[in-house]
């Protein structure tokens, strides 16, 4: 099976979204301006303050639209950008470019929401060991677009699917009659099959952590709706043999605390299962 780069992965999500709003054709563009050619120019405009990310993937929306198109951003993925700042122009013919607009923006303004709000969780544990992480709850067919995002706003990406990283979860550990039993049963399979991969294991408890301590194969402890004063306890239990992660009611109001309690990374949902799109326009410039 071909192993597609990053780039054909993206081209793919952008043609699978242009079929979705275009169809057989921009009917609106269509019937007011028929095959007219207009010359025109665009302004992406901010409209709030935050963090871009997509410049990329909106150059690839222009180019599979119409490669005449000439797209020149103002400023770059994980540029911090204001009110009223210009992202960046688009020339060439009005037709190609109000058909690419919804699709351009969407991308846009979803990758710099989520880039955003990962930014502010990057600064509320500045100075601290944690790396904030995203999960894969993400929206379907954008995963590879979200954890993108999540990366240009500063954060590190976790397992991409179930096929990168072991992860062994609270319904692995029900299925299996126990933690122990669980981690015996992965640790068998993964030497049969020759496996190579890091092994993580969620703990609901500090007797659970224990248990996993048993383990050295184990590469990474996940923490999971621990309390504050239970992940330091934990952190010091584990002292350093694996790395660790908590993760489970985390907010930017309380994600400090969870830093300083010297867990390793800190793994966040929201980041992506339901982010603020950052507001953007396209303003038509004749």
């Amino acid at each position: 099976m071909r192993n597609f780069s990053v780039e054909e992965q993206i081209a793919e999500i952008v043609k699978m979204a242009l079929v979705e709003d275009v169809g057989y054709g921009d009917i609106t563009t269509m019937s007011v301006i028929g095959d007219e050619f207009i010359e025109a120019k665009a302004e992406f405009l901010a409209k709030d303050d935050g963090v871009i990310a997509g410049i990329d993937v909106v150059w690839i929306v222009f180019k599979n639209v119409d490669p005449s198109l000439n797209f020149i951003p103002t400023v770059s993925d994980g540029d911090f950008v204001k009110r009223g700042d210009i992202i960046g122009v688009v020339s060439g013919d009005a037709r190609s470019i109000l058909t690419s607009e919804r699709v351009a923006l969407n991308f846009l303004q979803r990758m710099s929401g989520i880039a955003t709000l990962t930014r502010k969780f990057v600064e509320a544990v500045k100075g601290t060991k944690a790396k904030i992480t995203d999960t894969r709850k993400t929206a379907p067919g954008l995963r590879l677009i979200d954890k993108l995002a999540v990366e240009i706003g500063g954060g590190v990406n976790h397992r991409f699917g179930l096929y990168d990283m072991i992860l062994i979860k609270d319904n692995h550990i029900a299925i299996a009659g126990g933690i122990e039993k669980a981690i015996e049963r992965c640790l068998k399979y993964v030497k049969e099959k020759n496996i190579d991969l890091k092994i993580e294991v969620e703990a609901q408890s500090l007797e659970d952590v224990k248990k996993i301590l048993k383990f050295d194969e184990v590469d990474r402890i996940l923490l999971d709706n621990f309390s504050i004063d239970d992940l330091k306890t934990a952190v010091d239990l584990i002292g350093g043999k694996l790395e660790v992660e908590a993760s489970g009611g985390i907010t930017l109001e309380n994600v400090r605390q969870v830093a300083e309690t010297g867990v390793d990374y800190i793994s966040i949902g929201m980041l992506t299962h339901s982010p603020k799109a950052l507001d953007i326009s396209l303003e038509i410039k004749i």
